[in-house]
């Protein structure tokens, strides 16, 4: 009773951790698209690095933007980006694990050599070095981390199919004449949606960081795009004069990847899903 006491405490505090971060993030875009409805990109040199103000509540750059305004709508590029190459990997993922772990043999051995050869190195250095020959540009870093991402998927949808398919009720499926795909999509594929919600949620987080990261060395989002990450970049010069101008975008990024970890806690309680997931 005390353990199943202290895990109900850990999940309402992560749920209400949520909820809480949710609602200020809410409250604070709702503000700036009703209340201050400035324009990202117009330049404004009379009001440059202009101090915080009920006018611009983040203050302004160096070329008289509102700050807070290009948080938000960075938000749609860091964040909508990061959801983009995490659904391209796991639609890539979804169909090579299920393939591998349901039909076995030389399919099988096949498809998780290919997915080894992936992981041989690390995710970061694969995305630089591939956005590196590509070329600057968020497209094709975005490229790149489809590139790395997909593997992680695959190998573990292919495990979870592994797991089951030598069930019994596996086996009466098929006595009752159910094919291949109708036995992956009706029994198979419920047992792996808990564990792919997991990873991804979890995942969301890192490629946010790595998306924000490789804009800061000028391998992602290009001026005058409102990113995070660039937006790093683009405040550098006036971290002494004006540090709020990095200090924000910081913010920014910490408090969705935190968003991002805790809901992956949350999701792997409530469907009680093993830590190895972390891949």
């Amino acid at each position: 009773m005390a353990v199943l006491k202290m895990k109900i405490r850990k999940r309402n505090w992560k749920a209400g951790m949520l909820v809480t971060l949710f609602i200020l993030v809410g409250f604070l875009a709702a503000y700036t698209f009703l209340f201050l409805k400035h324009d990202a990109d117009m330049v404004d040199l009379n009001s440059r690095l202009s101090p915080m103000s009920l006018l611009h509540p983040f203050g302004t750059d160096h070329l008289g933007r509102d700050v807070m305004t290009r948080i938000f709508l960075g938000a749609q590029q860091t964040v909508g980006y990061a959801f983009m190459a995490l659904a391209a990997a796991v639609v890539i993922g979804l169909p090579i694990g299920l393939v591998a772990g349901y039909k076995g043999g030389i399919i099988e051995r096949i498809l998780m050599r290919i997915a080894d050869a992936f992981l041989a190195f690390p995710d970061t250095i694969v995305a630089i070095v591939l956005s590196g020959l590509m070329g600057p540009g968020i497209e094709n870093l975005l490229l790149a981390i489809v590139f790395v991402k997909w593997v992680n998927y695959a190998r573990l949808i292919r495990s979870t199919v592994v797991n089951e398919r030598g069930k019994e009720y596996i086996a009466m499926a098929k006595v009752n004449g159910l094919s291949d795909g109708q036995i992956m999509r009706k029994h198979i594929f419920p047992h792996i949606i808990g564990n792919v919600l997991v990873l991804a949620s979890l995942d969301l987080g890192k490629i946010i960081l790595l998306i924000s990261s490789l804009s800061y060395i000028g391998l992602g989002a290009q001026p005058p795009a409102p990113e995070w990450g660039a937006m790093l970049n683009d405040a550098r010069p006036y971290f002494q004069s004006m540090p709020s101008l990095m200090i924000y975008p910081g913010l920014a990024i910490v408090t969705v990847v935190l968003i991002s970890n805790v809901s992956g806690d949350y999701l792997r309680d409530k469907f009680d899903v093993k830590k190895e997931v972390q891949l």
